[in-house]
């Protein structure tokens, strides 16, 4: 493919768009004139563009530190697809594979080179790279750099002082979730102290939030899952245990499940993520180790059964939800016990008092999230710097508002409850209390004879759950770091306690019940991309399977669901009209266009001997750079092509 060098070239011929996202075009122009910048884009924003297009523009090579294998993989399979001259460097090529990408990187073949931040740091790789020319250093998921932050890789650290040996190349670096505090961290630790700060926003309009209180959690999951059903999706769960004995569970009600957590085999651990790359419909139940590796466009659906520690760590699990654009969801139970639990972990955690303290500021703000009674996006762009101007009508609260009641006199209750058994007990023995619930445990402390015993018996357990979480997310409770969960007051607790402060909260939802399990307020789920489409929906992501299968490679990687989608609305008759769909560049329009023609005219495309063929023999064996033969996109018989 021979291009003029010019960004807008590079767009439609290599990738398929007619036009630039938002901040895109000012990151591209700044990079390409040697600026540094950091860049904050959401996920599925388009951020990887924002490297790549001035990679293939500037002469050189441009140098991508990715923090894992399975991520530098599918994106250079992605590329390949599109016709671009990309090539790894990582721990599952052969040393002679390692030598041909070295010769074609130093003969000037290669235009982006993915390497993990530890080979990076390698002499070998640093001798390479002196001795070829360099467009540009992109270090993707930056926030790695943040040594409190969730993904924290150590060999982040060391980037700036390696990146010092090539002055005068560029610097991009990119995340998608940064806090104030944690873009100074990575400004700082990464040199970028001339840098431009880009930041696009982070709303994700197309995934719909939804939040509730955790009650037959197993009940409440499936519930929601019914909407999803053939869906490819993620389970976050706090521990490994969890993670393994749902995939079980979500197997037994026939889900197509599979566990991922950082204990597993390695060898299960990158079977499971292949699948689920790969295949339509495969539903991971995993810890927070299956996170930055996942690059699949079409993932419907994150669900919680645990809070995350943070926002941050909510923002970034969400947004491996509808990368595509198209409409997805992020559900999420929660409850006081996850709550006691993180708080644990950050007391245990060895950190210095300081750190200690923001990790539980951030803990508060998402449980301030879970229990707004206001639009939910607007408190998660709030805290991100950002603001909306009005309710979003794309989350639970404003689909279906919820109420808000006077809970001044209960809530005295609890906080007297909690003061009379002396600030060492959990929600759900202060609830028993407050209920005049008699047993042995009750007895001996002798609370059967304190004053609070039995005054909210008009109260339902789930009700006093529902009272003391809103008291902990109002801070006028907190749970005590070294107490295992018990509450205890807080300075703002006396004015209500004395009657000088009222207290509001949210109404909560209906507790599940045995014949009524899940949510009682049902939001109607989002509808899915090719929902309704019929026969040709299917034809097409057949035939779109055929060809990943062929060459070993995720289905998305050929077309995402929004360019087939685009074909099912415009149906195209001739090459001339399939090139003008977008996600279809001058590559993809060689190797795939008149196999995914012939389906749309209602042709037979299927040639002789049945197998529909992984490219076009005037785009194949171009590529003079080897995959590895350990590597998930090996054993293919061809090569894929670049530009």
């Amino acid at each position: 493919m021979t291009l003029s060098g010019d960004k807008y070239d590079v767009l439609r011929e290599v990738f398929g768009f007619s036009r630039f996202r938002d901040q895109q075009e000012a990151v591209i122009d700044r990079t390409i004139s040697g600026g540094d910048c950091l860049v904050l884009m959401p996920t599925g924003g388009g951020k990887s563009l924002c490297y790549q297009i001035p990679a293939i523009v500037r002469d050189g090579v441009g140098v991508v530190v990715s923090p894992l294998i399975a991520l530098m993989r599918d994106q250079v399979a992605g590329l390949r697809q599109a016709g671009v001259r990309a090539a790894y460097l990582n721990s599952t090529l052969s040393f002679p594979e390692v030598l041909d990408v070295e010769a074609a990187v130093r003969d000037g073949q290669v235009d982006l080179l993915y390497v993990a931040p530890e080979r990076l740091l390698g002499e070998r790789t640093l001798g390479l790279l002196e001795r070829s020319r360099l467009a540009l250093f992109a270090i993707d998921e930056a926030h790695c750099v943040s040594q409190w932050g969730h993904d924290f890789r150590p060999d982040y650290l060391q980037l700036a002082e390696a990146l010092e040996r090539f002055p005068g190349v560029p610097r991009i670096a990119l995340t998608a979730t940064a806090d104030a505090p944690t873009r100074r961290e990575i400004s700082e630790r990464l040199g970028l102290d001339r840098a431009v700060v880009f930041a696009s926003g982070f709303d994700r309009p197309n995934i719909r939030y939804l939040v509730e209180p955790k009650n037959r959690p197993r009940q409440q999951l499936q519930q929601f899952l019914r909407a999803h059903r053939g869906q490819s999706g993620i389970v976050y769960c706090l521990a490994r245990r969890s993670a393994e004995e749902t995939a079980e569970w979500l197997r037994g009600i026939g889900v197509d499940a599979l566990p991922y957590h950082a204990g597993l085999d390695p060898e299960v651990r990158q079977r499971n993520q292949d699948r689920f790359q790969r295949e339509d419909g495969i539903v991971i139940a995993a810890t927070i180790a299956f996170g930055m590796g996942i690059d699949k466009p079409d993932v419907r659906f994150v669900a919680h059964l645990d809070m995350p520690k943070s926002i941050e760590a909510y923002y970034q699990e969400t947004g491996r939800a509808g990368r595509d654009g198209q409409p997805a969801e992020a559900w999420m139970v929660f409850g006081l016990g996850d709550l006691a639990r993180h708080q644990r972990m950050i007391a245990q955690s060895g950190a210095e008092l300081e750190r200690k303290q923001l990790e539980s500021r951030r803990l508060g703000s998402l449980l301030g999230f879970c229990e707004t009674a206001t639009c939910r996006r607007s408190v998660l762009l709030g805290y991100f710097g950002g603001r909306t101007d009005a309710p979003c009508g794309n989350c639970d609260n404003c689909l279906e508002p919820v109420d808000t009641w006077d809970a001044t006199r209960p809530s005295r209750m609890a906080l007297s409850c909690v003061r009379r058994t002396g600030q060492r007990f959990g929600a759900a023995y202060l609830a028993d209390v407050l209920r005049g619930r008699v047993n042995d445990r009750i007895r001996s402390f002798g609370h059967d004879q304190i004053p609070t015993f039995g005054v909210g018996a008009d109260l339902g357990a789930g009700q006093w759950r529902s009272i003391f979480r809103q008291l902990v997310a109002q801070g006028l409770l907190s749970i005590d770091l070294d107490g295992y969960g018990s509450l205890r007051l807080t300075e703002a607790s006396a004015a209500v306690l004395r009657g000088d402060e009222p207290v509001r909260m949210r109404q909560d939802l209906r507790a599940p019940t045995a014949s009524a399990p899940g949510r009682s307020r049902l939001v109607a789920p989002a509808p899915a991309p090719g929902a309704g489409q019929g026969p040709l929906w299917e034809a097409l992501r057949a035939l779109r399977l055929e060809l990943a299968r062929a060459q070993k490679v995720p289905a998305f990687t050929i077309f995402h669901d929004s360019t087939l989608q685009e074909m099912v609305l415009r149906r195209p008759r001739s090459l001339a009209e399939f090139a003008g769909l977008r996600g279809v560049g001058a590559a993809k329009l060689d190797r795939y266009g008149e196999q995914f023609l012939a389906v749309l005219c209602g042709e037979d495309s299927e040639p002789a001997g049945g197998q529909y063929p992984a490219q076009n023999p005037s785009a194949a064996d171009r590529n003079p750079i080897p995959e590895s033969r350990n590597d998930a996109l090996s054993g293919e018989s061809g090569r894929p092509p670049l530009r």
